[in-house]
């Protein structure tokens, strides 16, 4: 009897350990995936119908950067930044004479230039909703916007009239509300900015890494993707390296911040997977990608997302080929915090999106293969001390 006891013990607690250790892209997923790595992050967000997951991806991003500085748990507001970033965005679209980019989508690095000008809050602060409605929707703000912006720029009077950033503010605060000058949180008073200083992050210390062979490597380029609005810049790498960097990140304890093309065949939230099959012909697609992918895209089905399947061999030159072709497009930010490999030992990227938790059985989350990043990344955020001391070297970075 003892050892029946002791034999069902085992199979009891290993039966635990596998739930804990090993998870699958979907209920009855094939694809069994055992962590390697996996670090903490608040919980999933939604954006809903607005195309601001520029600001959801780069906050969690920033939220796990506390958790690991030892600051606590902050759900951090993405419609501070978003809102700020509207009002300069409109600014720039202006002196451009309507020749940039205006509309809801935005870069990582829009969340510290917000951050270092304009400080932070919390959610419970600034949520962003002041229309009437649960979740965020941007459709009718940005219509509103866009067409402000352009009778601006037509100048009917010959002359810019000192009013219109005003009317430009006016309606983003219609629609979002006009932040506190002063808050309380935790039971102490802040504005923006003190909150900011107060979580002891340095916007000094993130840069953006990327990959492209139209530039030279090791230095900074501006990356030329329609929602770089602000002209920032990143740093260039070989894809291998790229890679490398990204498994370092995960291995010392930073998270990624992660924007990639998700148009792809092999991007499916549903199935809780993002691959790049060998034949895509085994893929089939139903109904049309949402624009803004806030519904998660079409229905896919297929072979390659009922098991691990062999997947396309992407290099540099298949990667730089498929931007120059506008085949990889600046579609979505998501945030990277975990590696795992399926059963076959091929290694995946554990992935945070922004689209709610009810739209697949992975919670929110989906798996990446390498070989899907390595193709299809445009840019990620890091902590410059995720490097290794070689890459700080041949990059300058202290």
């Amino acid at each position: 009897m003892k050892k029946f006891y002791l034999i069902s013990f085992l199979i009891l607690t290993g039966s635990l350990s596998f739930a804990q250790d090993t998870i699958r892209n979907k209920k009855d997923g094939g694809y069994l995936f055992t962590k390697v790595k996996n670090l903490e992050a608040m919980e999933v967000q939604d954006q809903s119908k607005t195309g601001t997951c520029w600001s959801f991806s780069a906050l969690s991003f920033f939220e796990s950067e506390l958790i690991r500085l030892g600051k606590g748990k902050h759900n951090l507001s993405e419609m501070f930044i978003v809102r700020q970033a509207y009002i300069d965005k409109a600014e720039k679209y202006v002196r451009m004479h309507g020749k940039t980019n205006f509309g809801q989508g935005g870069a990582f690095h829009d969340i510290p230039y917000v951050i270092r000008n304009y400080g932070i809050v919390p959610e419970e602060v600034y949520r962003g909703l002041n229309y009437g409605e649960d979740k965020h929707n941007h459709n009718e703000l940005s219509s509103m916007l866009t067409a402000m912006l352009d009778v601006i720029v037509s100048n009917p009077q010959k002359s810019l009239t000192t009013s219109w950033k005003t009317a430009v503010t006016s309606v983003v605060d219609a629609y979002l509300g006009k932040p506190e000058e002063n808050f309380t949180y935790q039971g102490k008073k802040y504005t923006s900015k003190e909150f900011a200083k107060s979580l002891g992050l340095n916007m000094d210390d993130y840069i953006t890494i990327s990959s492209f062979t139209h530039h030279p490597f090791y230095a900074e380029f501006v990356l030329e993707v329609e929602d770089n609005w602000a002209a920032q810049k990143v740093y260039n790498v070989p894809v291998d390296e790229m890679i490398d960097i990204i498994n370092n990140s995960i291995n010392t304890g930073y998270t990624v911040a992660w924007a990639s093309d998700v148009s792809e065949k092999g991007f499916s939230f549903k199935n809780g997977l993002a691959i790049v099959p060998e034949d895509e012909s085994k893929v089939t697609k139903t109904g049309q990608d949402n624009k803004n992918f806030s519904d998660a895209g079409a229905d896919k089905s297929g072979s390659p997302f009922d098991a691990p399947s062999p997947e396309k061999n992407i290099d540099q030159e298949a990667r730089q080929k498929a931007f120059d072709n506008y085949e990889t497009t600046d579609d979505h930010g998501m945030h990277i915090v975990g590696i795992y490999k399926d059963q076959t030992g091929k290694s995946f990227y554990r992935v945070k999106n922004s689209w709610g938790t009810e739209k697949n059985d992975a919670k929110g989350y989906l798996f990446a293969s390498e070989a899907y990043v390595k193709y299809k990344t445009t840019d990620v955020m890091i902590h410059k001390d995720a490097l290794s001391k070689e890459m700080k070297k041949k990059l300058g970075i202290r």
